[in-house]
């Protein structure tokens, strides 16, 4: 059976004993759990002592977890039981390092795929690791703000009209995006200073490869124009999304969560409750601009081409 391990860490800016005590209460997971997201009907059962709790639903799969072991203010270990798409079990724990008012955590995983899965071992620890950074991004701002600022509206399917677009297309690690993608917009906004006659208003991200395992995405930054000038920047680069049916998943609140959306879009194609379209490729579309938007309120769609 092949193993997987998976180990991901955050600070938060709180007390153990608020970590802690919101980590061995399964009542507190609900909200900030990465997979219940991404499906608000899924069936949770919690047990009257908190200890355990098990979860049925179509996107989630099936499966119960229940504490092992608790060393105050240290760790928790929980065994995980998943029923459904695949029998499998796994162990994990939550580790706890204090330091003043704030706490180190980190959420570690032990299990092992079906034989017949042994060549998905990279990838499907990739996965579980970014669902376990949309996680414990989710649970920092959950202790630490009493709130968590990522909501999903499903849109269902619509008519996308097509657009031209100029913009910048980039090769990065994920976990520079958060740095690289601003100053990519960056350029564009210049640029589109001079020549805000040919812009319509939008602005988009159009995802063309995402590596799980080697943790690096190319895309493409872009506004759409109706004319592509003749002058663009030797760095940018032009092309169209065409007009197509999709279907839409907004996201609300802000981009630090976008994650959320991206991961629910995939796990639904993947469960064939639509049908992408080949060659084009998904794509953000900013529906809000962030210099006038509170960031509680960003609204941003993802957006799947569809048959």
């Amino acid at each position: 059976m092949p193993a997987m391990n998976i180990s991901r860490s955050i600070t938060i800016n709180a007390p153990v004993g608020d970590v802690y005590s919101k980590l061995n209460d399964f009542n507190y997971w609900i909200p900030w759990s990465p997979w219940l997201i991404m499906e608000p009907d899924v069936k949770v059962t919690v047990a009257d002592d908190a200890k355990y709790y098990e979860w049925k639903g179509n996107r989630t799969g099936e499966g119960n977890m229940k504490v092992t072991e608790e060393k105050e203010n240290e760790a928790i270990h929980y065994d995980l039981t998943f029923l459904k798409p695949w029998k499998s079990e796994a162990k994990v724990r939550f580790i706890f390092d204090s330091t003043g008012d704030s706490t180190k955590v980190t959420w570690e995983m032990d299990s092992s795929l079906p034989f017949f899965m042994f060549w998905m071992k990279k990838m499907m620890e990739g996965f579980v690791g970014m669902d376990y950074e949309r996680g414990l991004n989710m649970l920092k701002e959950y202790i630490e703000d009493g709130e968590i600022k990522s909501k999903l509206e499903w849109k269902g399917e619509s008519d996308f009209p097509g657009t031209k677009y100029i913009g910048v297309k980039t090769t990065c690690g994920i976990d520079e995006m958060g740095d690289v993608m601003p100053a990519d917009f960056g350029k564009i906004e210049e640029f589109m200073k001079e020549h805000s006659d040919i812009g319509t208003g939008q602005a988009y991200t159009i995802y063309h490869k995402w590596d799980i395992v080697k943790r690096q995405a190319t895309y493409t930054g872009c506004v759409g124009v109706n004319s592509v000038p003749d002058n663009l920047p030797s760095d940018f680069v032009s092309g169209e999304i065409p007009a197509t049916k999709v279907y839409t998943l907004r996201h609300i609140g802000k981009y630090d969560h976008l994650g959320n959306a991206w991961t629910t879009m995939m796990n639904m194609q993947r469960g064939k409750e639509f049908k992408g379209k080949k060659g084009i490729h998904p794509f953000e579309h900013y529906i809000t601009n962030p210099k006038e938007t509170d960031e509680k309120d960003h609204i941003t769609d993802v957006v799947f081409a569809v048959m």
